[in-house]
Formats: C-alpha cells, sequence, structure tokens
C-alpha cells in the first residue's frame, strides 16, 4: 500500500514537472516579406517547416507575404498551397484580363473597335489609375477563404495573422488584424501603378512594402519568442541590374526598406534568404523554381528549426470546407446614385434563394466589372439563417462618366479613316451611355448612340449612323449593266447610307440578345461614270419595322478560338419616298450561323453559314446584297466575299458558306487559309434548280497579328471561276 501511495505520488509530481515545460515552449512568429513572384519562396519555407514540426503560432505578413501568409493561417498546408499556385492563371494576376463572354454587347464592340480609351474630365484628359483593379486575385481569395468567410478578427483564426498596408494619403503603415481578409490581403499587396488602391475604413491603401515589407516589429508585439523570417526583397540595385520598369518600381518603392532592413536582420532569430537572384516580381510562371530556393533556404536552417520543434503536424485542410458552392439567401448593395439595381442584378446575376458556385460569382462580379462603371468592386458574406449567407456587394462608382477613344483603320474599300470618339455615361438618366463616333479620312462618316440599360428589364435606346464610300467596280464575270445602246464593265460608284434606329432590346448573361424596332433609312446612289436608268440609282427615304435575335459567344471577333455565333435579322420595309417611282413593301431576312473549335490549342476550324432573302421587288438595285473584298466592317447589305473584288457580285438573294482554318504560330502571329462558297440569283429561292445552278467559290491565303490599334492583316485570294488574284490588306480594329 506504501508502495503504491510512493508510485503515484512519484506520477504525480512527474505530470506537474512536464506541464510548465509545455507552457514553456517558446512561441513562434513567422514574418514573411513581399516580393511579388518572389515570394513563392515562402511556400517551399512553409513546407521545411511541417517537415520539422515547427509549430506557427502568429503570422505577419506583407504584400505577396500576406497572400501567403493569409491562406497558411486560415489553415491550408504547405502541399496544399503549392497545389493552388500551381493551378493560377499567371497571367491573369498582374491583368484584369476579361473575357468577352463577361462583356455586354455594347461593351464587346466598345473593344473592338478602340485602340486608345482616355479619361476626359473638365475638358482634361486624364490617364487610368492602374493597370489592374485586381479582381481576378480577390474573386480568387474570397473563394480560397470561404470556410473563414465569417472571421472578422484575424487573431481567432487557426493560426493569428496580421497584415500590413500603405496609407496613399499620408504615407503610413496601416497594420491590418480585422475586417474582411481577402480585401485586407488585396490591400496589403496592391502594386502603386499596377493595382488600383484598395478602399478600407475611408483610407485609400497600397501595398505595404512601400513602408514596411518585413513586419518584424508588429510580431514581437504580439509576445513571440523566436521569430522566423523570410526574406525575399530585392537588395538595392546597381545601374547595370535595372533592366525595366518593375526594376525601377521596385527600387523606388523599398528605398526605405533598405535602411531599416539590416537592423531588422539582427533581430530575426532565424533569417532565411532564398537565392532568387535571377527571378522577377512578375515571374510567375516560375513557380515551381522559386518554392524550390524556398526549401534549399530553410533547409540550410535544419539545426536551428529543430531546437524549436515540438513534433507538431498540421493536418490538411479538410475537403468538405472547400466546397465550390454556397447557398445565398439575399444580395445586399450599397445605394447608388447613377445606376439601380436591376442593371446592377442585370449583369450580377439574380441571386437570392440559390445555390451559386464559386465561379458563377466570379463571372457576375467579372461581368460588373466589364462595364468599367464602377472604380471599385467589394464583397463579403454575411451568416444568414439556414437557407443561406448574405451576400454584401459594395460598389464604388467611377467618378469619372467622360471618355475620349481614339481608332485606326485602313482597307481596300474605305480606305484610311481615323477614328475619333467622345462617350458620355450619365448624360440624361441613370443607366445611360451615348456615344458618338466621328471618322476621318477618305470617306468621312459618323455613328451615334444612345443606350438605356435596364437590366433585367428591357432596355431601350437610338442609333443613327451615316456611311459612305466611292469605289471603282470591275465586274468579274460580265457587264453588269447592259442596254441595247452599250456594255458596262466597270463604273464608279458614290454610296451614301443614313440609317437611324430607335429599338427595345434584352438580353441574358451578355450572350443572347432579342429585339425590336423601327428604322429610317435615306441612300444616295450615284454611278458618276454613265447615266442610267433609275433603278439603279437611288434618292429615297425608307421606313421600316425589324427584330432580331444574337447569340455571341466567340471568345475574339478577329481570330476566335472557340464559341458559337448566331445573328438573324427580318426586316419589314412598309414606307417610302419612292424616287423610282415603283416602291411596293417587301422584307428582307439576314441570317449567319458560325462555331469554331481549336485542336491542339493552336489550330482553329471555324465553319459559318450565311443567307440573305428578298420577299417581294426591290425599289432600288442598291438594296441588293452586294458582296466581294475583305477586311472591312460589313453593313446589311454589303458582305465580304474572297475571290472576287468589292461590290462586284450582287443579286437580292443569296447563299453562302465559309470554312476557316487558322494557325496560330507564335503569340499573336497566324496563319490561315479560307474557303467560301456561294449560290447567288435573284428570287433564287422561287426556283426549284437553284442547287443546281453554278456555285461561285474563292480561296484566300492569309497571315494575321494582332497589334495594339488592332489586327493587321494580309489576304491573297484567288477565284477559279473568274482566275483573277486579288491582295486585300487591312490594318486596325473595323469601323
Amino acid at each position: 500500500m506504501m508502495l503504491k501511495f510512493i508510485l503515484t505520488s512519484f506520477l504525480f509530481c512527474l505530470c506537474l514537472s512536464a506541464f510548465p515545460q509545455e507552457n514553456q515552449r517558446p512561441k513562434v512568429g513567422l514574418v514573411l516579406s513581399g516580393g511579388g513572384a518572389k515570394g513563392l519562396a515562402h511556400i517551399g519555407v512553409l513546407k521545411v517547416l511541417e517537415e520539422e514540426g515547427v509549430q506557427v503560432d502568429y503570422i505577419a505578413g506583407t504584400s505577396m507575404g500576406a497572400i501567403i501568409g493569409g491562406l497558411y493561417a486560415s489553415g491550408y498546408t504547405a502541399n496544399q498551397l503549392d497545389s493552388i499556385f500551381k493551378s493560377v492563371d499567371a497571367d491573369a494576376l498582374l491583368q484584369d484580363y476579361i473575357p468577352r463572354n463577361s462583356k455586354s454587347f455594347y461593351e464587346k464592340r466598345n473593344d473592338e473597335i478602340y485602340a486608345l480609351q482616355l479619361p476626359f474630365d473638365q475638358f482634361k484628359i486624364g490617364s487610368p489609375v492602374s493597370l489592374s483593379k485586381g479582381m481576378y486575385n480577390y474573386n480568387l481569395l474570397n473563394k480560397l477563404l470561404a470556410h473563414v468567410r465569417y472571421e472578422n478578427d484575424f487573431t481567432q483564426l487557426p493560426i493569428p495573422f496580421l497584415c500590413v498596408a500603405t496609407d496613399v494619403v499620408t504615407g503610413e503603415a496601416v497594420v491590418l488584424e480585422k475586417g474582411n481578409l481577402a480585401q485586407s490581403i488585396l490591400a496589403s499587396g496592391a502594386f502603386p501603378s499596377l493595382y488600383t488602391p484598395v478602399e478600407i475604413d475611408n483610407r485609400l491603401l497600397i501595398d505595404g512594402g512601400v513602408v514596411n515589407n518585413y513586419p518584424i516589429k508588429e510580431l514581437r508585439d504580439k509576445g513571440v519568442d523566436v521569430i522566423i523570417g523570410v526574406d525575399v526583397q530585392d537588395g538595392k540595385k546597381d545601374r547595370s541590374e535595372i533592366k525595366g520598369v518593375f526594376d525601377i518600381l521596385m527600387q523606388i518603392a523599398n528605398y526605405s526598406m533598405y535602411q531599416g532592413m539590416e537592423e531588422k536582420k539582427n533581430a530575426t532569430d532565424i533569417y532565411m534568404k532564398p537565392d532568387i537572384s535571377n527571378f522577377s516580381v512578375v515571374t510567375f510562371d516560375k513557380g515551381n523554381e522559386i518554392i524550390q530556393k524556398g526549401i534549399d533556404a530553410a533547409r540550410e536552417k535544419t539545426a536551428d528549426l529543430q531546437k524549436i520543434s515540438n513534433g507538431y503536424t498540421k493536418k490538411k485542410l479538410p475537403e468538405y470546407l472547400l466546397h465550390d458552392d454556397l447557398a445565398i439567401k439575399e444580395v445586399k448593395i450599397n445605394a447608388l446614385k447613377n445606376y439601380n439595381k436591376d442593371y446592377v442584378f442585370g449583369k450580377l446575376g439574380y441571386f437570392k434563394e440559390q445555390c451559386v458556385s464559386f465561379n458563377e460569382l466570379k463571372h457576375g462580379i467579372t461581368n460588373l466589372n466589364a462595364t468599367q462603371n464602377f472604380s471599385s468592386i467589394n464583397y463579403h458574406f454575411e451568416k444568414g439563417d439556414d437557407t443561406g449567407d448574405y451576400l454584401v456587394l459594395h460598389l464604388k462608382e467611377n467618378t469619372i462618366n467622360r471618355f475620349l477613344k481614339f481608332g485606326l483603320h485602313f482597307d481596300n474599300l474605305y480606305k484610311s479613316a481615323a477614328l475619333v470618339n467622345i462617350t458620355q455615361k450619365k448624360l440624361l438618366f441613370k443607366n445611360d451611355v451615348a456615344s458618338l463616333d466621328f471618322v476621318f479620312g477618305d470617306n468621312v462618316r459618323y455613328n451615334f448612340n444612345y443606350f438605356i440599360d435596364n437590366g433585367l428589364r428591357w432596355s431601350f435606346g437610338a442609333q443613327s449612323r451615316l456611311n459612305k464610300f466611292k469605289y471603282n467596280v470591275l465586274t468579274d464575270e460580265k457587264p453588269i449593266i447592259t442596254d441595247q445602246f452599250f456594255t458596262l464593265e466597270t463604273f464608279s460608284t458614290k454610296f451614301t447610307d443614313l440609317t437611324n434606329r430607335l429599338y427595345l432590346q434584352n438580353y441574358y448573361n451578355n450572350k443572347f440578345l432579342i429585339g425590336l424596332g423601327l428604322e429610317h433609312k435615306y441612300q444616295i446612289v450615284d454611278i458618276s461614270n454613265v447615266n442610267l436608268s433609275k433603278n439603279w440609282l437611288d434618292n429615297s427615304h425608307y421606313v421600316s419595322s425589324y427584330f432580331n435575335l444574337v447569340l455571341d459567344t466567340y471568345d475574339n471577333k478577329y481570330f476566335p478560338t472557340q464559341g458559337l455565333n448566331f445573328n438573324a435579322e427580318i426586316k419589314h420595309t412598309f414606307l417610302s419616298s419612292d424616287y423610282n417611282e415603283n416602291f411596293e413593301p417587301f422584307t428582307q431576312i439576314n441570317g449567319e450561323l458560325g462555331t469554331v473549335k481549336t485542336f491542339f490549342n493552336r489550330i482553329s476550324f471555324e465553319a459559318k453559314a450565311d443567307v440573305g432573302l428578298t420577299i417581294g421587288s426591290l425599289p432600288s438595285t442598291n438594296l441588293n446584297y452586294f458582296l466581294g473584298g475583305y477586311g472591312f466592317q460589313s453593313i446589311s447589305n454589303i458582305k465580304p466575299f474572297f475571290g472576287y473584288d468589292f461590290l462586284s457580285l450582287n443579286a437580292n438573294t443569296y447563299l453562302k458558306a465559309l470554312f476557316r482554318v487558322d494557325y496560330r504560330f507564335y503569340k499573336k502571329h497566324h496563319l490561315n487559309f479560307t474557303a467560301n462558297y456561294m449560290h447567288l440569283q435573284n428570287a433564287m429561292f422561287q426556283y426549284n434548280d437553284w442547287l443546281e445552278q453554278p456555285i461561285k467559290s474563292g480561296y484566300a491565303l492569309g497571315y494575321g497579328f494582332q497589334t495594339v490599334i488592332g489586327p493587321l492583316e494580309i489576304k491573297q485570294s484567288y477565284s477559279p471561276e473568274v482566275k483573277k488574284h486579288y491582295t486585300w490588306f487591312s490594318l486596325g480594329f473595323w469601323f
């Protein structure tokens, strides 16, 4: 009995002695510096810390150190972080790449016509605040941090965390420990001029590396005993080492850090400096190599790490926490001055009481960003009841509502042209935009659009367009005009078309559009080198009603690699001033269907069918469909066709097919081959033998290059029927 008592007492004392030893385990802090892509070395260091059983009790980070540190603090392991960054789009990290499918039809046109866009406020031309709002990064962080989306106190994360940003107004360092974790991390990494400043608590915040890229003091103040520091900053570069704009920006941003860094280094208990001098702040595509450099640097400190190891094993974040969807009970939006909720929901998607994937949410946020109507877009989640979360969306309207836009173009039909556009948003009503294109050059033209975008409800607008050109047409097959006195093989035409439209339209998901409206058209057509009968001339007003459907999922207008395009319009002309004194109501149906697929990541195949059909008799020949040439912005009845000269084919009905193979052989350089075939005949479908009629054909071999002002294209075309070669050259966006 006595022996049992002694033994029990000994074990009790042993437990008491062991307990204080556990309490005396040093509290380990980890400080991670900023450094752009070089910060991926932090992942390599974290891998070694886990291998050595080192438990991290607090993390402080700046910029890329805040991103890696914040994710690690939320529960991810180093291996999970490695997998995440291997799947990230490196280019999208640095710029707001907005897919064409995320843009409205107005925004698609905006990006496919203008080479340069500048803010224009109080008659002063401005410049963009930054290259990117960082929306890709923000959407990615919100998805990755969804499992801690309700946590607003960073000390309550699995590992307590803080990050540092810079107040762009005062130049002060701002320590972020509470609030929206994704937004705080984004602010800490908002590199000046590359990313837009992030507004938090009425302060404009940029990259914390400007004033404190190695927040060791802030970490020490949290009561940690041992600090492990990972420094991926650039040292001060000499003249020979400064080779680009990012080197210059980093040198400027780090001026304040160079002086204090030696002292911070000495205050670090276990200091690591990975050898990443051969990498830049934007080489995210070298992630594997950079991570390995972090592993190498940490393994050099293995002996020091083993001294503070307690055999800790960090558990992998459970998969059930990383689900890709969430239930939305309701969307809350802050009050807006110039845009209503229907407009916002029309872009975002109406998510009330729905189960929404993060990809759907990302798509909606990207749609909002594509409008360029909001200088900042922030969102977070609030816990609701069992039916789902509240999505709280905070939009800051762009204070610049007026823009100047410019474009250049040359083709063989319209010749040289310079485009100047002025766009005014919020001109008369909420959600509206007015745009005026004026084209200088060989053929002066204009295009005015006014549109009120009501999102989920029907939108309406007005358009006025003046189109004109002169062209000497050499007919390719037979004389285009014959009578008993002469045969005309070449004629010089002057074409002027003024078209005005009032329309209603509705769209779904920026891909499908349905519209209807009224059209007024005034056409003046003159052939100057010969006197002709009236039906070849025109000076008439026409009034029509029309209905159209558009489905457009092409990823690029000029060099598409995937998608579907369907465009159909029915137009009934019921009134005319009747210059030729022969008008009767008539209907024209235009339709186009195209699809593109890509194989082996470089070879795209496009198939397209195009039809124009006239029901009734036309009062003037100029209302026929005219085909031929390439490289110009086609209008309702003037279309391209390889192998023939511009305007050299015409009839009131045609059926065309096109096949194109495009090979992207280097970055933005393309080689392509195109074949097109066509049935063309007046009242073609009224006859049963139209399929037996000869098919017109043409082929083209081309080179294309995507320049900043639009595509540069050279096409060599040939038709076996007329046995002629044509070379078409065009430069710039088509307008």
